[in-house]
């Protein structure tokens, strides 16, 4: 049953997802690249590394994941025992398909002296064949721990994997994967709004191909890019991920301008995800009502997916516990 079938004329949408939020015992998670209106009724919000931890250390009977697929695939390999749901079950993900499991797997047994370090935007499947999974939080953490003669596979984000081999002289064997909206940036529509906001810093994700890294003055995962604004001189930031992001730097920074950095031709919304919009209000609360869309995963793929994510976890310093986030 979609939101589309269902008659929710008249429904206050945001009473009714607070009633069923406590009726059923729910956690909403929202990833930053959400629409504003989820994350202001989100319990949580965060980038994968933060919600990763907060799948695992919730106490909620379900979990709502406001995000994509490979997300609340993460939250039910690290918390089996709870109801996973997720508004829309096709918010999928560019860098997920660009990796194939079965392909993947006879990329690593071509390089059996190489580990496998997989960036957490790929299937269960994936996370399943890799050693350790990072997150454009923990990646460098993680790499800085890996002996310089360890061979590494890196994917499925060539641009992240390459970010990282150039920041940290490491060669590595590169998944050709890239998400579309981080690829969808245009170096010469970034140089002409510099130019109309001379000084204006460039903050910019690793996702980024390198014409936008060179221009960036900081590069980070989304939740280092909401701190730098937090803490840069100046009134204007020029942000070159997926602008939803921009929401949580306007109610922390009421009286500084945030722009997202341009598409190809300086006015398309192609650096909007088109997998993080299929979320809806209606959606969140029919999946509240209706606990479906479901996440199930085997339990032996799901054993073998989460020893990757436990190193990841490991790897990155910190527990895992019920002060890891803020509550909103």
């Amino acid at each position: 049953m979609t939101a589309q079938s269902v008659n929710l004329t008249g429904l206050d949408l945001r009473a009714e997802i607070d009633r069923l939020r406590k009726e059923r015992g729910a956690v909403i998670l929202a990833h930053y690249y959400q629409s504003p209106e989820i994350q202001d009724l989100a319990d949580y919000i965060g980038d994968s590394l933060e919600l990763s931890k907060k799948a695992a250390a919730t106490d909620a009977e379900v979990i709502a994941f406001c995000g994509v697929k490979f997300m609340a695939e993460t939250a039910k390999i690290l918390a089996p025992e709870k109801i996973v749901v997720l508004p829309d079950l096709n918010a999928g993900c560019s860098l997920e398909d660009a990796c194939p499991p079965e392909k993947f797997a006879q990329f690593r047994a071509a390089h059996p002296d190489h580990i496998a370090l997989t960036y957490i935007n790929c299937s269960t499947e994936v996370k399943a064949l890799s050693d350790v999974i990072v997150t454009s939080s923990s990646a460098e953490t993680i790499l800085a721990q890996i002996p310089a003669d360890q061979k590494i596979i890196f994917g499925p984000d060539r641009h992240l994997g390459g970010y990282l081999s150039r920041k940290f002289n490491r060669e590595m064997l590169l998944w050709p994967g890239v998400c579309i909206v981080h690829e969808a940036f245009s170096e010469t529509e970034l140089l002409k709004l510099k130019a109309q906001h001379p000084g204006a810093p460039v903050a910019a994700h690793p996702e980024c191909p390198p014409h936008i890294i060179d221009h960036a003055d900081y590069v980070g995962s989304t939740s280092g890019i909401l701190n730098f604004a937090k803490g840069f001189e100046g009134d204007t930031l020029i942000v070159a991920t997926e602008p939803h992001i921009i929401h949580q730097m306007e109610l922390a920074l009421p009286g500084k301008t945030f722009i997202g950095a341009p598409g190809a031709d300086g006015q398309c919304s192609c650096n909007i995800c088109p997998y993080m919009a299929l979320n809806t209000l209606e959606k969140l609360y029919l999946a509240l009502r209706d606990l479906t869309p479901r996440i199930e995963i085997e339990e032996g793929l799901r054993l073998r997916a989460k020893r990757s994510l436990d190193k990841m976890l490991e790897m990155a310093g910190g527990t895992v516990g019920q002060g890891d986030l803020g509550a909103r």
